[in-house]
């Protein structure tokens, strides 16, 4: 498995973001174009995680406030989980977002991804209210991790 930092031009980030936006109609319902909005955006901050020269999964983040990552569009495609790949993917974002001194990270999903959600809570994410645009969205789940546990631990390596 090898990762890869790039930025949302990438053809594999856009075509693995197209697979996540189908999956996310079902998800979404009505919702859907609500969320596309906040979706269809240029990112600098992009991981690629490639099996076998595959692109198998994404993530990515924005800086939402001064020294908040807001993460986004994780997503790894359906034959390929199970494997951790979320989780390395997830876990690259944060150093890289540690390194870009951001000193914690925001993110929102579907209350409906009870497995995205297990990762996040798993990883040290914990339920906050909801921000900006997800305000008053009932379907979404907003997280919030701080990053200054993780940068002490890696500053020490």
């Amino acid at each position: 498995m090898k990762l890869i930092r790039t930025n949302s031009n990438h053809p594999d980030f856009q075509k693995l973001t197209s697979l996540f936006d189908e999956y996310l109609i079902d998800i979404d319902g009505d919702e859907k174009d609500f969320f596309a909005q906040y979706n269809q955006i240029y990112i600098d901050n992009v991981i690629l995680c490639y099996e076998n020269e595959i692109a198998v999964g994404c993530g990515a983040f924005k800086k939402s406030e001064s020294q908040v990552a807001e993460i986004k569009r994780m997503f790894v495609s359906v034959e390929q989980r199970g494997k951790g790949i979320a989780f390395k993917i997830l876990t690259e974002l944060e150093i890289w977002a540690i390194e870009l001194n951001h000193t914690s990270c925001i993110l929102e999903t579907s209350y409906k991804l009870e497995n995205a959600i297990a990762l996040y809570k798993k990883t040290g994410y914990v339920i906050t209210k909801n921000y900006e645009q997800y305000i008053g969205v009932e379907s979404s789940v907003c997280m919030q991790k701080n990053l200054k546990i993780k940068l002490s631990l890696t500053s020490k390596i």
